[in-house]
Order: structure tokens, then C-alpha cells, then sequence
């Protein structure tokens, strides 16, 4: 089984369970949720979406405008996607994707239970996304993309289906030193969001590298690695002691890109970035 198949089983165990969390107290969805920077109305919006996933709050920076086109990487039961719709109103228009069908089905019905027709759910893997080119005034994600075994595929293709001048707008995490081998390898730090994190240098890197512009990643505050060893199997349970020792050099980071609004001169699925 390859680490995405082992990530997805994690996820779809969350979905089927309706949370991520221990239970009603400290660590429940809201809880969670407001501990992330999302406001009571955000928690009431979202009820039955939010599934306490996260490590931040994109909807909160990503100046949204009503008639824009939100594309939401790894959109789980659709809580962002939820809050995203409700920003770019009736005129606008949310596409999430996820590659689990147990989290698809959670987020469509909760779509269409809050009537949002301007919201869709698309079956898809964040490293080859079903959307065409230039699509998305706005690419947000919460928490998914240090989960890809591929990232700088996974960013270019984020650079793909954003217009020129089109905005990237990401919560994650990252780490301010390398992880031991070690810790790399445990699986279970993986679907908990942890092993597969970048450096702040190498995410800086990459994003550069396949062509973003005013690259900004700032550490935030608040949120950290126990609050992302909380819940329970399949997602934070068995990780490893090499990682829990590492655990003060991971961090929930902030990361804001553009792409360029010149053309670019080849794909930028081809990592190759804009000329």
C-alpha cells in the first residue's frame, strides 16, 4: 500500500466517523475550529462539515470577492468550501477537490443541505487536478498539501488553474529544521499531517521554483503539534518517538503566493514555473 493509499484509508475512517477529534470538550470540531481563527458564525456555517481537519483558517485571508472562483485543494467534508461559497455569493463559484469518496459524498450533502448550487465537489488528487487551465481567481487549501508525496507537482499544477494575477492562499505545515529519516518514514506522522512537511525554506523554494511571485510563509501561533496528535486512530495514534522528539521544530504556517500576471511560456504543470 503506498503512502496515498494508507492517507486516503486515514480519511476515509474520519469521514465515516464524523471527526478527528476525542470528543465533545477542548478538541471537538468547534473547539478546534476556534482555536484556528474561525469566528462563531464561520462554526455555525460549517456545522456538520467541519470535521476538526485543519491547521489554520484560508478563508480568512483570502479576500475574497463576490463572483470570484475559489478552488479548494483537499477540500475534505467541505467546510471551507462552505465558508468560500457564502464570501463569492450566488455569482461566484467554489470547486473542491478530494481524492476520498467517503469525504466527497459528506461534502455534497452538506452542499446541498445549505442549498449553496454554487458550490461543487470534483474526485480528483491535488497533484493532477480536473479543472482546465486558468480557471480560479483564488486557490486555497487547509493542511493537505504537506500530506503530497509530489509537492512541487502538486503546487504547479495550483499554478495551472489559477488566472494571471490570481492568488494563492494556503494553511499548512512546515518545519523550521529537517525531520530525522526516521520520522520521515512513520507512516502514521505522515496521515497526521506531520512527516511529510517541507522546511519554510524548501516550501519558499518550490513555490518559486514553478513560477509564484511575493512569496510570503509566516508561522502562526496557537496551534501546534499536540494539537495535531489529539485525536485518535487512524490519524495521530502509533507516531513514532523520533518524531514526537523532532516535534518543537514543526510549525502551522501561513503561505501566500501570486501567480504572475504576465503569461507563462510553457505549462506550469511541467514544473518548469513561467518565463
Amino acid at each position: 500500500m503506498t503512502t496515498r493509499d494508507q492517507v486516503q484509508a486515514a480519511y476515509a475512517e474520519v469521514a465515516r466517523s464524523g471527526t478527528s477529534c476525542c470528543g465533545p470538550g477542548a478538541c471537538s470540531p468547534a473547539a478546534t475550529a476556534r482555536k484556528l481563527g474561525y469566528d462563531e458564525a464561520d462554526v455555525a456555517a460549517g456545522e456538520g462539515a467541519n470535521l476538526g481537519l485543519g491547521c489554520g483558517n484560508p478563508t480568512a485571508v483570502a479576500e475574497l470577492k463576490p463572483g470570484e472562483v475559489v478552488v479548494d485543494l483537499g477540500a475534505g467534508a467541505g467546510f471551507d468550501a462552505i465558508l468560500c461559497a457564502r464570501r463569492v455569493g450566488p455569482t461566484g463559484r467554489v470547486i473542491g477537490v478530494d481524492m476520498t469518496p467517503e469525504m466527497l459524498a459528506r461534502a455534497r450533502e452538506n452542499a446541498a443541505r445549505l442549498g449553496l448550487a454554487q458550490v461543487e465537489f470534483r474526485e480528483g488528487v491535488i497533484e493532477d487536478l480536473p479543472l482546465r487551465d486558468g480557471v480560479a481567481d483564488v486557490v486555497i487549501s487547509n493542511c493537505v498539501i504537506n500530506l503530497s508525496t509530489d509537492k512541487a507537482r502538486a503546487l504547479a499544477e495550483a499554478l495551472r488553474v489559477l488566472k494571471p494575477g490570481g492568488r494563492l492562499r494556503v494553511s499548512d505545515v512546515a518545519t523550521t529544521r529537517p525531520l530525522p529519516e526516521e520520522a520521515r518514514r512513520d507512516v502514521a506522522a505522515w496521515t497526521a499531517c506531520l512527516a511529510g512537511a517541507l522546511t519554510i525554506d524548501e516550501y519558499r523554494a518550490i513555490l518559486e521554483q514553478v513560477g509564484f511571485e511575493a512569496v510570503t510563509i509566516e508561522a502562526q501561533a496557537g496551534f501546534g503539534v499536540d494539537d495535531l496528535l489529539q485525536g485518535p486512530d487512524p490519524i495521530a495514534q502509533g507516531v513514532s518517538p523520533a518524531l514526537r522528539e523532532a516535534a518543537d521544530a514543526i510549525v502551522s504556517v501561513r503561505v501566500s503566493a501570486t501567480r504572475p500576471a504576465t503569461a507563462c511560456c510553457a505549462p506550469a504543470s511541467s514544473a518548469g514555473g513561467c518565463c
